[in-house]
């Protein structure tokens, strides 16, 4: 047959297959929805920054003409993690002040090096050296709580990272507000400029019950129901701060929000070590999703969360690292390992929180908890494609029996190899893309220097 009969003949079979931006094969693919499936040799199209189709290879090759074919056979696909609370400017403060108990590590140590450091400056460089941790151990989606919250949204999307940015509330002056009325209306004009992003969102982030009064609470949820945004809060984090509370207010703190009538499903509640089983099926009804920090609650000794107890009531269960002040790294596959072991030995249960459930809450769960569960948290046709392949061909990971237990027991961050957000590469076979590695630890040098001159 000449050139050109070969030509020919091969035309209406290009024309038959789907145009699509990007074709990623993999020996394995973890949706997360349908829970607890792991499909073997498959592959995800990708089209406009939204999954296509998740198939087998063998049909992808047949369906779909790919701009970019990226095969990963050794490694399993799953959906960017999420880490559905961290205070991602306070990298630059890791390992400050550690083993200490929380209020001692706040009071005299945190908040005073915050007061001397705190400003955009610190926030963008701090953010900056955040998003490309979060990046090579594959975390695709953060939410945020910090001061300066204009300014985190503007890093997040010159990243391309997606984020629920928190919008500050506390009872006393920062370098961020000076009054209620500042925080308020500073609050409704970062909302209002970064209304229907694609990648960045708000939420309220009121810090804590013991530093919001009454009136803020009640304004943020008027406000809250208004707009429809989540309220991020601290809360139910040390036995102390439900002593304090009913010391204070003649009721435990999860009583006095829904008093307030924050106790809905707008409500991402954090740390929740101290709750009684009364409390776990209200949040239950309400609606209320729990974020489990494992680490941080353990290394300040702040309590438990029972993981468990929530999972199996109906709480929709997320995970975060918490800052690198209190946990010292972003890492959410050691997270979700820790989540998952303390689970088991808070219920006396081995069964507790498994492989399964564990990648969910590091995913979907932290998705929903955020509003995001429609755009992103699992690999499904018409989502966001934020997407982390991870290599499991290493000794460390052999041999392979079980894909999801490897994934939560024995895989290390250090095996993530490739990411996207919304179709986008963020991480090509373990570098960045578009991040200058080496500018950013320099940076992070001279931040040392600076807050090492303040003496904490």
């Amino acid at each position: 047959m000449t050139e050109a009969g070969l030509h020919d003949a091969s035309e209406p079979q290009a024309r038959d297959l789907q145009a699509c931006d990007l074709l990623i094969e993999a020996g394995w693919v973890v949706p997360v929805e349908p829970h607890g499936v792991v499909l073997e040799d498959h592959a995800v199209a990708v089209s406009g920054g939204r999954i296509v189709a998740v198939l087998p290879t063998a049909q992808a090759r047949s369906r779909f003409a790919a701009a970019e074919v990226v095969q990963r056979p050794d490694a399993v696909l799953i959906p960017g993690l999420v880490n559905a609370h961290t205070h991602n400017p306070m990298t630059l403060l890791r390992g400050i002040a550690d083993d200490l108990p929380l209020m001692t590590w706040l009071q005299q140590h945190i908040w005073p090096v915050e007061a001397a450091v705190i400003g955009p400056e610190f926030v963008a460089d701090g953010m900056a050296l955040a998003i490309a941790e979060m990046l090579r151990g594959g975390t695709t989606c953060a939410n945020e709580n910090y001061f300066f919250p204009d300014v985190q949204a503007a890093v997040y999307k010159r990243h391309g990272f997606r984020a629920l940015v928190g919008l500050p509330v506390i009872d006393f002056p920062t370098a961020w507000a000076s009054s209620a009325d500042e925080y308020f209306d500073r609050a409704g004009e970062v909302h209002d400029q970064w209304r229907g992003d694609a990648l960045v969102g708000t939420a309220f982030a009121p810090h804590a019950p013991y530093t919001v009064n009454d009136a803020n609470f009640e304004r943020i949820r008027m406000l809250s129901d208004q707009l429809d945004v989540p309220v991020h809060l601290h809360t139910h984090e040390t036995a102390q701060e439900i002593a304090d509370s009913i010391r204070d207010h003649g009721q435990r703190p999860l009583a006095r929000l829904d008093r307030l009538g924050l106790v809905n499903d707008r409500l991402i509640a954090v740390h929740m070590t101290q709750l009684t089983e009364a409390e776990i099926h209200l949040c239950a009804e309400r609606g209320v999703s729990v974020v489990h920090c494992a680490e941080s609650n353990l290394k300040l000794a702040s309590g438990f969360c029972p993981a468990c107890a929530l999972q199996r009531a109906g709480v929709n269960l997320a995970i975060g690292t918490d800052g690198c002040a209190s946990n010292n790294d972003l890492d959410m596959f050691g997270e979700m390992r820790t989540a998952a072991l303390l689970a088991k030995a808070v219920a006396n249960d081995a069964t507790a929180l498994d492989a399964a459930s564990a990648l969910r809450a590091a995913t979907l769960g932290g998705a929903r908890a955020l509003g995001f569960g429609e755009r992103t948290g699992s690999i499904e046709p018409g989502k966001e494609a934020d997407l982390v392949c991870v290599d499991l061909s290493e000794l460390e990971t052999q041999p392979l029996h079980h894909v999801l237990s490897q994934l939560v027991y024995a895989t290390g961050r250090q095996q993530v190899t490739d990411v996207w957000i919304a179709g986008r590469r963020k991480l090509d076979q373990g570098e960045l893309v578009d991040i200058d590695t080496a500018a950013l630890i320099a940076n992070a040098r001279q931040w040392r220097t600076r807050i090492a001159a303040l003496g904490h």
